[in-house]
């Protein structure tokens, strides 16, 4: 195991137990507490928790908010002008406090803090805070990535994506905060949702388990920022946060469902201008995360985000954006979706990403993918089999029903090309970590000769609903057969589960990568459990999955 500078491991653990409550398979509060925000307006200005994210080997974007007066509530545009300072220590007491300095915050960006600590030493863990006033933010501990050209033994992340309030807890990323090794969390998007209460219902016996905030489908400005200060209530998701640094990008529902560049299918002309709504989603986004958009933490600086990060010579991580350039989709017998210049990914991101894959000095050459690459082929299934199916994964001919070709099969031309020039150079060791389809998945991924040339590793969702849910059926009941019908029919297809919401934990070295998938048990029990429901193995050099029997160790 690689030394960490600074804290070791064990007092790492023991600052995220003492810091935030923590121990293994317990909640922190009863549900009654819970299901309100996390810290009383009264108690504290950082209602909203820190976080931390982007990690360099010498930078890492901190991120906060104030409320300073209780009129300044998210998305009001009201209250004053506040300087809020920050100190980032090798220390939870910050008895070595190594920078520090103050940032001005106003209604005009919600009174968000967000700033690029720079100057740090590389694969190093730092805690962090905020002040403001005589009032100080809860601690967070956050880590820079490895220097350039260093081979750490290995890097762990979490692996996490869509995480629907309504559907349920966000028991994952309690487990993902309690286990005290990981060195960044990789989210892929659908961070949120942009549904109105009853939109959707929930599992099999149709609920929302939560109500959003607003009551309503969010267009506005003022809208997203309150559905964000929402999720940031959320206790266990403040806890990640304080944890670990997450590297995130967005998918569709951080705007509007099923989007391209110039439109969304849940947008209709009656809410006004898609451009503006796209701007308002984006500005609240660029506000409330952790993320360097455009380069930089500079809120408003541009809408830029897929970026390139790297850890030593171990993880090359590209994070795609597969919703701002795209083409409008279309059905699977329309002939336009073999339009060579219909694109996914837009020609400058899709030249970007091969330029990374081939020239990366890397071992491994991750890509954050938030919609499915793998094809899909499904025999005709009962009609209530196939909806479900067309709500999650993207299905491609054999099959009777409208398919879903929001995913890479409806852009074949620009699969074709990315995975060509894979094929082309000889690129080894390339991983798409993909989320989306709310199901989990182990694919090997063909090139355009049929030849394996990449791995998927797909993570189910944190909430969101999953086939058993969209067919209104108890877990693991219909879900086997389908399961057994796409393995049968798709033999790059080695691991599919259909039911279970929950979390990955990927570990990398340099002789191979492990993705371990857990599920919880209830999610809608704020306190529910989790189990292993498999491990899959791919060694270096070797692009072809493998079952483990073993999961990682904690």
């Amino acid at each position: 195991m690689t030394t960490r500078t600074g804290a070791l491991l064990p007092d790492r653990r023991t600052f995220l137990i003492g810091s935030f409550g923590l121990a293994a398979g317990v909640g922190v509060l009863g549900s009654e507490v819970l299901s309100t925000p996390a810290a009383s307006s009264t108690v504290s200005p950082f209602r909203h928790g820190v976080a931390s994210g982007d990690p360099l080997p010498d930078a890492v974007v901190l991120w906060t908010r104030v409320t300073p007066t209780e009129q300044s509530v998210p998305g009001s545009g009201q209250g004053p002008r506040v300087a809020v300072r920050w100190e980032v220590a090798l220390d939870d007491a910050f008895t070595d406090v190594v920078r520090s300095g103050t940032v001005h915050t106003d209604a005009g960006r919600d009174h968000t803090v967000k700033l690029d600590a720079t100057g740090l030493a590389p694969a190093t863990d730092y805690w962090f805070r905020f002040t403001y006033a005589d009032a100080v933010s809860r601690t967070g501990r956050t880590r820079t990535a490895p220097a350039p050209g260093s081979t750490p033994e290995r890097l762990r992340f979490g692996v996490v994506s869509c995480a629907n309030w309504q559907a349920g807890w966000f028991n994952s990323y309690r487990h993902l905060a309690e286990r005290g090794d990981l060195d960044a969390v990789i989210h892929l998007g659908d961070y949120l949702y942009e549904y109105q209460p009853g939109k959707y219902s929930y599992g099999f016996r149709n609920e929302d388990v939560r109500r959003h905030d607003p009551p309503r489908e969010i267009v506005s400005l003022s809208d997203y920022r309150r559905r964000h200060a929402q999720y940031k209530t959320d206790r266990d998701l403040q806890a990640l946060h304080a944890a670990v640094p997450f590297i995130v990008t967005w998918d569709d529902h951080e705007v509007a469902d099923g989007s391209w560049a110039h439109g969304a299918y849940e947008h209709q002309a009656r809410e006004g201008s898609y451009a503006k709504r796209v701007r308002a989603a984006q500005q609240a986004y660029d506000e409330w995360m952790p993320v360097r958009i455009s380069g930089t933490a500079v809120v408003g600086d541009g809408r830029k985000i897929y970026r390139r990060l790297q850890f030593g010579r171990l993880v090359d991580l590209s994070m795609l954006d597969l919703r701002t350039y795209r083409s409008k989709r279309v059905g699977e017998d329309d002939p336009a979706i073999n339009d060579s210049t219909r694109t996914i990914a837009g020609e400058h991101q899709l030249a970007w990403l091969s330029g990374n894959l081939a020239t990366s000095p890397c071992r491994w050459k991750l890509v954050g993918n938030p919609v499915m690459l793998a094809p899909v082929r499904l025999p005709p299934r009962p009609a209530a089999e196939e909806f479900a199916l067309s709500q999650t994964v993207s299905l491609t001919p054999l099959r009777s029903s409208t398919p879903n070709t929001d995913e890479w099969d409806g852009y074949p031309s620009d699969r074709r090309r990315l995975l060509g020039r894979v094929e082309a150079d000889g690129t080894t060791d390339v991983v798409f970590l993909t989320g989306d389809v709310h199901t989990a998945w182990a694919n090997d991924v063909p090139g355009p000769s049929g030849s394996v040339v990449a791995t998927e590793l797909v993570c189910s969702s944190i909430t969101s609903n999953n086939v058993d849910d969209f067919i209104g059926a108890r877990p693991r009941t219909v879900s086997l057969t389908l399961e057994a019908a796409i393995q049968a029919e798709n033999p790059h297809v080695r691991f599919v589960n259909l039911d279970d919401h929950g979390h990955s934990v990927l570990e990398v070295t340099p002789e191979r990568i492990q993705m371990d998938w857990y599920a919880v048990h209830d999610r809608r029990d704020p306190r529910s459990g989790s189990r292993r429901l498999a491990s899959w193995s791919v060694k270096s050099g070797v692009a072809r999955v493998e079952p483990v029997d073993h999961p990682l160790d904690a």
